[in-house]
Parts: C-alpha cells; sequence; structure tokens
C-alpha cells in the first residue's frame, strides 16, 4: 500500500479542510468532520485499499487494516497539520458537535431500559410460544398435544409457569434496569416494584373488573380512597416510578449527612415512592398505558392490512432513524395481556422486514461485478435473514440506494398481506425466516407465506434493476487488472491448506453475532470470535509480528505459510488506553506457535463497559478460496480453530 496516496486520496474524499479531529485504533481511522455532505462517498466505497466506510457516534469511521491503518493515519495528520487526539478526546469532540434531539434522546433512554432485559422477555416469549404449541388444538390435529399425550402435562404446566414469570413481574425487570439508567440505587428500584406486585393486592390483569363489580379494596389514606391495585405486566407506571425514585435518592443522598444516608436515605426514597405510587403516579400512569395500548390496537383493528402494509414499506426506514428502539416498550404492553390485545403486529412486521433487505442484498451478489461489494452481500444477507439488517442496510442497500427500496417495497406487500389475514405474536423472538416460533400458532402457515412473499418481491425487483443498474460498474476492476501496483507481492502460501491454531481458551462465537460492525460485516476479512475464558493470548501459528499498539489490544501476526492474521482483544478497547493489558513481544518479531504474546484483565474491560470478546481475523482472506472455523462450540488455546485453502 502506497500510505501516502491514500491519506491524499482520502483527504480528496472527504473535502477541502473537512476533518476537525483525527484518531485510529487498530483497523480504522476515526474522524470528526465538519460537514458529511462534503463525503465522497463513492470514491470512498471504490477505493482499492479501504476495505469500508461507516458513521457510528458522530465518528466518520474509515477500515484500513492493522498494520496499514497507523502508517495512513500519520501520512493524514502530517499532510492536515491535524494535532492528533486521545480516543477519549474524539469522543468528547463528536459528542459535543452533535446537536441535542429530544425524541432521540427519549428513544435511547428507552432503549438503554429495556435492551438488557430483552434476553429475560425473549426467553419467556419462546418458552410462551412452546407452551403455545403444545397447548393449542388445530394445529397438529383437532386436539392440542397435550390432550393427544396427556403424560406430558405436566410438563407444559413448568413450561407455562416459566414462561409467564418474566411477564408477571415485568416490573421488576423494568424497575431495576430504570433506575439504574436514572441514576438510582437498581435494587431500590426492583424493592418499589416487587410491592407494585404483592399479592396482597388486586392482581394487574383483574383491576378493571374488580372496579366494574365493586370487589376492589381500598385503603383509607387521610380520607383519600386508595385502591389495591396491582401492576403486573405494566410498562409505563414503573418507568415513572422509578424516575421519581431515584430522583428521591439523589435528592437525600447530597442533602443526608454520612452517618445517615446509608440507613435514612433508602427508607425515605421507599416510602415516599411508595405514598405516590399508589394514590397519584400508579393510577394515572395505568390510565395513560392503558389508553396508549388500546389506541394501538384500535388503530390495528380499524386499518387492518392497508395500515401494516404502509408501517412494513417504512419500518426499515425507521430503523435507520433508530426509533424502532422504542418498540420494545410498545410491544411489551401488547404481550403482558395477549388475551385483550390478541397480541403484537409490531414483530411479524419487522420479520418481513428484515427478511426484506436480506433478500434484496443477496440479489445484489448475484448480479453485481465488485468483488468486495459481492463479499460483503454474501454474509450480510444472510445475518439480515437471521435478524441483524445493519451490515445488509448500512454495507450494501444504502449504499446502491434502490436494494433498499426494493426491500421497502417488497415488506410493504408482505406486511399488508399478513395483515389481512390477521397474523400477530404472542410472544418476543428473532424478527427473521425463523420468527415463526413467537407467532400465534394458527397464524404460522400465512406468516411464512408472507415471508416468502416479502423475500421474493425484494429479490426479484433488486435483481431485475440491478441487472441493467450494475451491469457496468463504476470503478471497479477487471479480474486481469492488478489490485494496486504500487503493494508489495503477498507472501506465497506453501501449501494447499494452513491451519490456524487458537490463541486462547474460550466458547466459539459466530463472526456475524459480534457487536462490531467491521468485524460482523466481514470488512476485515472472515474469522471467528472466541469468549476468552482464560486471560491469555498466545501465538496462533509461527511467524512474525507485524502490528503492536500501544494500547496492547490487538495483534497483527504474517505466519510463515503467509497468512496474515488479526487478533483483536474486545470491542472498543482502544479507548482503555492500555489499562488491563500487558504485552510480550514487539514489532518484527519472530514468534513460535504457542509463543505468549500477551495477556488481559477481563474484570476490568467489563467493569469498564466494554465486551470483551476476542476476534481472530484472516485479513488477507481474498487469498484463499476457502475459510472455514472448527465445528466446536468451545476451543482450547493451540486447538486447531481456523482452516484456510487455496
Amino acid at each position: 500500500m502506497n500510505h501516502k496516496q491514500v491519506a491524499e486520496d482520502i483527504l480528496k474524499m472527504l473535502g477541502e479542510d473537512n476533518i476537525q479531529a483525527a484518531a485510529h485504533c487498530a483497523t480504522r481511522l476515526r474522524l470528526v468532520l465538519k460537514d458529511d455532505k462534503n463525503i465522497d462517498q463513492q470514491g470512498l466505497d471504490n477505493h482499492p485499499d479501504i476495505k469500508g466506510t461507516f458513521k457510528q457516534n458522530g465518528q466518520f469511521q474509515i477500515i484500513i487494516g492493522p498494520g496499514d491503518v497507523n502508517k495512513v493515519y500519520k501520512e493524514l495528520t502530517d499532510a492536515t497539520g491535524i494535532q492528533e487526539v486521545s480516543k477519549d478526546a474524539l469522543k468528547t469532540i463528536s459528542e459535543d458537535q452533535k446537536k441535542p434531539n429530544p425524541i432521540m434522546s427519549f428513544i435511547k433512554l428507552l432503549s438503554d431500559i429495556f435492551v438488557p432485559i430483552i434476553p429475560a422477555l425473549v426467553a419467556g416469549g419462546l418458552l410462551m410460544a412452546l407452551n403455545n404449541v403444545l397447548t393449542s388444538p388445530d394445529l397438529f390435529g383437532p386436539r392440542s398435544i397435550v390432550e393427544m399425550f396427556p403424560a406430558i402435562e405436566d410438563v407444559a404446566g413448568i413450561i407455562n409457569l416459566l414462561s409467564s414469570a418474566p411477564f408477571a413481574f415485568l416490573p421488576i425487570l423494568i424497575g431495576y434496569s430504570a433506575t439504574k439508567r436514572f441514576g438510582g440505587n437498581p435494587y431500590l428500584g426492583a424493592a418499589m416494584a416487587m410491592a407494585m406486585v404483592m399479592p396482597d393486592l388486586v392482581n394487574g390483569y383483574g383491576v378493571a373488573n374488580a372496579i366494574e363489580d365493586g370487589t376492589m379494596s381500598y385503603w383509607n389514606i387521610f380520607g383519600l380512597d386508595v385502591a389495591q391495585a396491582g401492576y403486573q405486566g405494566s410498562v409505563l407506571p414503573v418507568l415513572a416510578v422509578s424516575w421519581i425514585l431515584a430522583n428521591i435518592e439523589k435528592f437525600f443522598h447530597k442533602r443526608m449527612a454520612n452517618a445517615f444516608d446509608f440507613t435514612f436515605t433508602p427508607m425515605l426514597a421507599v416510602i415516599i415512592t411508595g405514598f405516590l405510587t399508589f394514590i397519584f403516579v400508579g393510577p394515572v400512569m395505568r390510565s395513560l398505558s392503558d389508553g396508549l395500548t388500546d389506541g394501538l390496537v384500535w388503530l390495528y383493528q380499524t386499518t387492518g392490512g392497508f395500515g401494516l402494509g404502509i408501517f412494513g414499506t417504512l419500518y426499515s426506514a425507521i430503523v435507520i432513524t433508530g426509533l424502532h428502539q422504542s418498540f420494545p416498550a410498545i410491544e411489551t404492553m401488547l404481550l403482558a395481556d395477549v388475551s385483550a390485545t390478541g397480541g403484537s403486529f409490531i414483530f411479524p412486521v419487522a420479520s418481513m422486514a428484515n427478511v426484506a433487505q436480506g433478500a434484496a442484498c443477496l440479489a445484489i451478489f448475484f448480479v453485481t461485478k465488485n468483488k468486495k461489494q459481492k463479499g460483503l452481500a454474501s454474509s450480510a444477507s444472510v445475518s439480515a435473514m437471521l435478524g441483524i439488517t445493519e451490515p445488509a442496510i448500512f454495507g450494501v442497500n444504502l449504499k446502491l440506494k434502490f436494494p433498499f427500496i426494493c426491500g421497502m417495497i417488497g415488506a410493504g406487500i408482505a406486511s399488508a398481506f399478513i395483515g389481512f389475514f390477521h397474523v400477530l405474536a404472542v410472544a418476543m423472538g428473532p424478527a427473521s425466516v425463523i420468527g415463526f416460533i413467537s407467532i400465534a400458532p394458527n397464524s404460522i402457515p400465512m406468516f411464512m407465506v408472507g415471508i416468502v412473499i416479502s423475500m421474493a418481491v425484494a429479490f426479484t425487483l433488486t435483481f431485475i434493476y440491478g441487472k441493467r443498474k450494475l451491469a457496468v460498474p463504476e470503478n471497479d476492476q477487471s479480474p486481469e487488472e492488478p489490485a494496486n501496483e504500487t503493494s508489495p507481492a503477498a507472501p506465497s502460501v506453501q501449501a494447499d491448506k494452513v491451519t490456524i491454531s487458537s490463541p486462547l481458551t474460550g466458547k466459539l462465537i459466530p463472526l456475524q453475532d459480534v457487536n462490531d460492525q467491521v468485524f460482523s460485516s466481514e470488512m476485515m476479512g472472515k474469522g471467528i470470535a472466541v469468549y476468552p475464558e482464560k486471560q491469555q493470548i498466545i501465538a496462533p501459528a509461527d511467524g512474525t509480528i507485524t502490528v503492536t499498539y500501544d494500547s496492547k489490544h490487538a495483534y497483527g501476526i504474517r505466519t510463515d505459510q503467509g497468512a496474515e492474521i488479526l487478533i483483536h482483544i474486545g470491542i472498543d478497547t482502544v479507548n482503555l488506553n492500555g489499562e488491563g493489558f500487558s504485552s510480550e513481544v514487539s514489532q518484527e518479531q519472530l514468534v513460535k506457535k504457542g509463543d505468549i504474546l500477551g495477556t488481559f484483565n477481563m474484570d476490568e474491560i467489563k467493569k469498564a463497559g466494554y465486551d470483551p470478546t476476542v476476534m481472530v481475523i484472516i485479513t488477507n482472506t481474498g487469498d484463499y478460496a476457502e475459510v472455514f472455523t472448527a465445528d466446536e462450540e468451545e476451543i482450547v488455546e493451540g486447538d486447531d480453530l481456523l482452516y484456510l485453502n487455496k
């Protein structure tokens, strides 16, 4: 790579004097730009030495690759005179540059609260789906499976118990997560939520009936009749209560003497919040919550397929804005009382939209002549059909525009179809081709027909239009042309098959499941991720250390057989600036398989809020016809991990 030329090309394509601040990590340039409108995105996409670009958290990131990114960065800063800044300083600059958006801030707030509890809801939801399969008649015959096989009745009973628990005690989950997000003690939030679902109260699902038939019990509080009503399955009431609790707690922490703070602040926060909850906040927020849920159900029942068609068409566009992060809160309300709402119409629509974008991306794989685009489309399309759409949307479909639009059309038609047949989800789950496990059993056939419609329409439209649009790819190189005349010749592989051993012990994770777009979309190359069980990295093969960093969070190795390996410890751990890491090697050092490269402290990484997953990437994937991984769930350091075929 001609690093100076790459830096000059990047500056030209970003626009004159457009870089406000710059930093880099092991694989990518991290830039804060003055104006994104000046970017020549097409030029960046087609540049032979740039593996990809994306924007995240106010930073425009350009993926160069290990061993080259630091050299390009130096040429970039030398040419512009921009002062080098730390990752923390760059983050501060990018956050300061962003204009506050109240709507997006509220959506992020909901996301921060609900994302941590989604695993519990998904677990309960899938168990609920399994219970529905076991107990629903007319699914495999006129009688349910339990009726046909009475011996499993108690098994179904336990499954039903486990599936109901997360929703019956939903306020406790939300109380913990929301109070923590609002800056209070999460255990106080959980305790307050427990009070809201105490068995002494009238169950939240029966409050309306108890009031209507006159069986509701009341407390007399200073002359006020306060209903002894529970809040099982509620969302909005506990959100409001958690905010009040956290702020009351912070109020007393600031004003209470240290000698009394530990003892009396929790008590005062709980008792004040408790009286406010049952006298005022709970009843008001319950009415608001019921009104919102009833309104959504009314809208769905009134507009039916037409409304869902519009929603499905716009869903992927909503994903781009991030507004979809607020949907779990709405879905939770719909699913908390399935007997009243029938279930959630959001999940089926999300499934239609996700598979449509995946199918559109798959069509690009078949029609594009651009090798980089084809490689990204192959993995991103599968990921999207399994519910992770970001690589497909941001890496392929949006850049070409027409696949994204074709996907929207496919999703809209399929969503209208399932709307006319009243397909509803009765549980949370993966919004994808396997989403049928969360659908009401009698609607599963129509859901699968909708999936087929979504995929077929999106794929066909993209394929037909793409055949004409991409017939002559712009700025693409023919197979006969060299990729880069200034690049040094890649080391020749001496054998047809190369085996790379594991540099650490841990649980294997598909690269597509990693929470980093650069790695999950395979922009850096194919490979595997390992969730570590030991905190040591060893050399996976004999070779030369090509890349080391002051942050000690990544290593580059070129094996004696020519494979180029990136070992990246954690996600965004470059921000730790070496804290919790140690290194035993230096650049250009020769190593033998099994030599210790360095260590890391998982507790420090997780305490700082970072994911410790280790990525093992073959950065010269293009030199091999096939890269595949060991068929194991767990791996021990030194065992075979990756196989490379010429």
